[in-house]
């Protein structure tokens, strides 16, 4: 096959020098790191971006984001499993490509409706990136390395998410709604470039197949359970559990990690909970709150940037700042419910990971991202609910009772041995 050919429909080495470099496992992280900002920063950085929307298409632009939410949630998982037959670098590079011209195509777009279509594009390219960023990481790595990474990898989704709203409010002022999405652009190309020359080929392959059933149950499971959510009728429950029940009796993988799944999940709802539970409880205005609330992101980085693999024990200190934010929004208290779940959820998704073969890795970050996904949702809507209807202390107290359950939940604190090394071609 012709050489430039081939680079399109096969993963190629990185360059000797790269690969042999003993900071080439870091480079590979760094390059993942791209990928996890840009998913998180996108999927926050549009809310601001809503108003001017409804104002220059005159219609309710809510499916813009929701689009976005469900197509990302339905296929992230099965998009990890093929990517673990067909190549996770090639298919993490692709993702770069389709993210990158469907951010152009939105920002051009001149109809909702248009927009919209792009928007379940470029949640098909984020599905590409996040289903991988992960297995991406554990072949980059040794395993005894693989929680820091992981959490190096955590660090990047927050400071995303941190970001979004800030930078997007600024751009939608001072430029308009369409520079939302071409700011992703450059960003694209310059991940895409890396990636090419710092990510690993794919060691092994995975040999199980991907289950056209249970990618329809998974996507109609997280559908209806989205669309409850955002205020549809509470009735599509009835046809979201058991699509989601289906699909995890198709699923073994899912049986397997099912604890650490649970885990991941509530871990993501209690870190994204306090982001719309505290702009009702501060009397701040928008920029003060803003600042308080990067206390969270800036925890949670120190606490995964730390050595030490405790996930329960940060379960119980994120348990104990939910009580006190309970009582009161201080900045240490945010501070420490971030450094708790930063020594929690990397640790957790990496035991995840740990649990699997690495031909499966793809499918396992998938599942997580999935875990992570409905974490997120789930962490704007019951924080908000509970506070319209008790208030905002008896909110954070669910948040503490919830992530008070994760530190029972059956997860290892112990990461399998380290396997063995990559070769230099690889």
């Amino acid at each position: 096959m012709n050489r430039s050919l081939r680079w399109f429909v096969a993963e190629s080495p990185r360059p000797r020098r790269v690969a042999t470099w003993a900071g080439a496992p870091w480079l590979a992280v760094a390059t993942v790191c791209l990928g996890a900002f840009l998913g998180q920063f996108d999927a926050s950085v549009v809310t601001l971006a809503l108003p001017a929307l409804r104002e220059d298409f005159g219609a309710s632009p809510e499916w813009v984001s929701l689009a976005y939410l469900l197509t990302l949630a339905a296929f992230v998982a099965p998009i990890g499993k093929w990517s673990d037959r067909r190549g996770r670098k090639l298919v993490y590079l692709y993702g770069f490509v389709v993210f990158t011209g469907a951010s152009v195509a939105c920002a051009l777009a001149r109809d909702l409706d248009v927009l919209i279509a792009f928007r379940v594009v470029q949640a098909l390219g984020a599905a590409m990136l996040q289903a991988n960023s992960v297995a991406l990481v554990v072949a980059a790595v040794p395993r005894d390395l693989m929680r820091k990474a992981l959490g190096v990898q955590a660090t990047a989704q927050a400071s995303g998410l941190a970001l979004g709203p800030t930078v997007g409010g600024l751009l939608v002022e001072a430029f308009g709604w369409q520079w939302v999405f071409l700011v992703n652009v450059p960003v694209g190309v310059a991940a895409l470039v890396a990636g090419h020359y710092l990510l690993p080929r794919t060691r092994e392959r995975g040999s199980t197949p991907v289950d056209g059933v249970a990618v329809v149950l998974l996507a109609t499971a997280t559908t209806a359970l989205l669309l409850v959510l955002s205020g549809a009728s509470p009735f599509l429950l009835l046809l979201a559990l058991p699509a989601g029940v289906g699909y995890v009796w198709r699923e073994p993988l899912v049986r397997r990690v099912k604890g650490g799944l649970f885990g991941a999940t509530c871990g993501y709802l209690v870190l994204f909970g306090p982001l719309v539970l505290v702009p009702f409880t501060s009397d701040r205005g928008p920029s003060a709150t803003g600042l308080l609330l990067t206390a969270l992101p800036v925890g949670f980085a120190l606490g995964a940037a730390l050595p030490w693999r405790v996930p329960r024990a940060g379960a119980v200190l994120s348990t104990v700042a939910c009580g006190v934010l309970a009582w009161q929004v201080h900045p240490v208290a945010l501070i420490a419910l971030g450094l708790g779940l930063g020594l929690f959820i990397p640790a957790n998704n990496a035991a995840v990971l740990g649990a699997l073969p690495r031909g499966d890795a793809g499918s396992g970050g998938g599942l997580v991202n999935l875990a992570r996904a409905l974490g997120t949702a789930l962490g704007v809507a019951v924080p908000l609910f509970v506070h319209a209807h008790w208030g905002p202390r008896v909110a954070f107290g669910v948040l503490a009772m919830i992530v008070l359950v994760t530190a029972c939940t059956p997860i290892g604190d112990k990461l399998p041995r380290p396997g063995p090394p990559l070769r230099p071609d690889q």
